[in-house]
């Protein structure tokens, strides 16, 4: 009989209890209570000491005829860092990709047999890709909620990487050819980040989500680092064609691993272990489990009068402008400006980027552990460094544009983008904090509004630099600048990091969520049963959460904890595979936001 991951064992028991053939010792509380234990041990159903290889064996998936001569696992790496690893992977692909005309552009301007295209033209191939992948943004957030996200994002980098193949011939036939392919790779990359938040619903626990996102997100800058060089070294040691050969080519090989080592959500992984399955699943508790929302239930009207939601929104919209000036146009300005070669504007323009690559993870560790800490509340860390590194940036852009020499315009570049890194882990996790169940909608949404500004800024970055002059460089920085400064402003006024009232579950979506001691009538003489299972009624948490405290102030009864994943300083339930029950993780709370029955504005 399926269950839900680690919930497996207890569904078999109550199934059995439902069809007469009673154990009523399965049920029964643990007789002895009070025993020591180590920090590595937890105390079994019959109260004795035992460990993490003592956890009950969760219901897995039947192994694929491939996991049968090798394990789709990598040595050293927990299941939840091996989809966040590959996910930086498939990132740097598709970042590296977009790197590929830029380059291919500057080696055509060095060559006689250079094609004719004019600004327009040039305008239309550059802002192209963005056409397609504003139109996916939002419908990539449903695809993502109705298919399975893992599945979503590799076929969309797949996809994206065989169509890169087509644009060397496609330069050569047509520019309106180029432009239609790289509006079909902007159509299908447009549901990559969205079904990127879809993976992190089943796989982040709460208070690692900054760390697992930003290593995922950091792909892109990563892309970026490689990207520049690489297209550099190959267009000018090969031909203009081979970035693009390159890149197609690793694309379709990062898909056939993706297919073997990634998968959906944990309960489906065949060979994860029991510790990390229950870790993840009692982490996130009954979210995991709640039916995702279609069009008819999502709460459209709360998305377009929610505050937080449009800080997110303009703050995606001020990186992405930012970002894509410095991805499409950086090379060109160490070029016409400081007149250095392909080679040399490849190396030296992945060098923000390579400082930002090692910035955002350690942006994501540092703010998670504030907010383990309760150093600050999840709001606040998410307004420190958002505004923190947009504000540092746009100073920087500031210095660029009066800057004199290529070493001080390079190093000011250098800096600026590495500090923007840690915004990432304000508003590019956010989406999990205000709601996590609509997160990947919000997340299209928030990135189909910052793909605005990613054909935006080609058209007035080539509009105003026509000439090549000194001068309208400084306008382009001086107009990021102000750009950044915007943002940090919107942002620090109306962000927050708490889950948002109409992003709770409703009484009937609760109801709907199995579980096994609430279903059926259960055998009255189980004393056990009963009593826990007031427990479980009177205590459950809100969406997401890791568990809350209600406002009367009734806490359950005390016992030893039965979780080897906890802090055993504090006494917990006894029952293993309640996954609602247990604060898996420390609450984060924050005083700032305070609605419904929830106290302390833990999540």
């Amino acid at each position: 009989m399926p269950g839900f991951g680690a919930l497996g064992a207890i569904r078999a028991k109550a199934t059995r209890a439902f069809s007469g053939n009673i154990n009523y010792e399965e049920f029964e509380m643990p007789s002895k209570i009070g025993k020591a234990e180590d920090e590595k041990g937890f105390v079994s159903a019959e109260g004795e000491i035992g460990t993490p290889e003592s956890l009950p064996e969760p219901e897995r998936p039947p192994l694929r005829h491939i996991d049968k001569y090798i394990r789709p696992e990598c040595p050293c790496l927990s299941k939840r860092y091996t989809m966040a690893v590959l996910t930086c992977v498939g990132f740097m692909i598709s970042f590296g990709m977009r790197c590929n005309m830029g380059m291919a552009k500057l080696k055509h301007g060095n060559e006689t047999n250079m094609f004719n295209w004019t600004v327009s033209v040039e305008i239309a191939v550059d802002s192209s890709f963005f056409w397609g992948y504003l139109v996916t943004q939002v419908p990539g957030g449903f695809l993502a909620s109705m298919y399975p996200a893992n599945m979503i994002f590799g076929t969309a980098i797949a996809i994206s990487a065989f169509l890169n193949l087509l644009l060397p011939g496609a330069t050569t036939i047509s520019p309106t050819l180029v432009i239609i392919v790289r509006i079909c790779q902007g159509f299908v990359e447009g549901v990559t980040y969205p079904a990127c938040h879809g993976i992190w619903r089943f796989w982040a626990p709460p208070l690692e989500r900054s760390r697992l996102a930003t290593l995922a997100f950091c792909g892109s800058y990563a892309g970026v680092v490689l990207g520049m060089p690489l297209s550099g070294l190959l267009t000018g040691g090969i031909s203009w064609k081979a970035p693009f050969y390159f890149y197609g080519i690793a694309g379709v090989v990062w898909y056939v691993v993706w297919l073997w080592l990634s998968f959906e959500k944990p309960s489906k992984h065949p060979t994860i272990s029991a510790r990390e399955l229950m870790y993840i699943e009692q982490s996130l508790g009954q979210s995991a489990q709640l039916a995702m929302p279609t069009i008819a239930n999502t709460p459209w009207r709360s998305f377009f009068t929610s505050m937080p939601v449009y800080a997110i929104i303009v703050a995606n919209f001020c990186r992405s402008w930012n970002f894509y000036l410095l991805v499409l146009f950086q090379a060109k300005f160490l070029q016409t400006t400081y007149n250095l070669q392909i080679e040399e504007t490849g190396f030296i323009g992945a060098l923000p980027h390579l400082l930002m690559t090692l910035i955002v993870p350690m942006g994501g560790l540092l703010a998670d552990h504030v907010r383990k800490k309760g150093i600050l509340t999840t709001t606040n860390v998410r307004k420190l460094f958002n505004c923190g590194g947009f504000g540092m940036e746009a100073i920087f852009f500031l210095v660029v544009a009066y800057a004199q020499t290529a070493v001080t315009a390079t190093a000011a570049l250098t800096l600026g983008v590495a500090f923007s890194g840690f915004a990432i882990s304000g508003f590019n996790v956010n989406h999990l904090d205000i709601a996590p169940r609509y997160a990947s909608i919000l997340m299209g949404m928030s990135n189909g509004i910052g793909t605005i500004a990613g054909f935006m800024c080609p058209i007035a970055t080539d509009s105003i630099t026509k000439d090549g002059s000194r001068q309208s460089w400084k306008i382009v920085f001086i107009m990021a600048a102000v750009v950044h400064f915007f943002g940090v402003t919107f942002y620090a006024v109306f962000a927050s990091g708490e889950l948002q009232p109409w992003a709770e579950p409703s009484a009937e979506e609760k109801k709907k969520v199995w579980n096994p001691l609430e279903e059926g009538d259960l055998p009255k003489s189980s004393e056990g049963v009963q009593d826990y299972q007031g427990q479980v009624n009177s205590h459950g948490p809100t969406y997401g959460s890791v568990e809350q405290t209600s406002v009367a102030g009734h806490q359950p009864p005390m016992y030893p904890s039965t979780n080897p994943f906890i802090n055993h300083a504090e006494q917990q339930p006894t029952n293993p595979f309640i996954n609602h029950v247990e604060a898996v993780q420390p609450e984060t709370k924050d005083g700032y936001y305070k609605y419904g029955t929830v106290d302390d504005g833990a999540y």
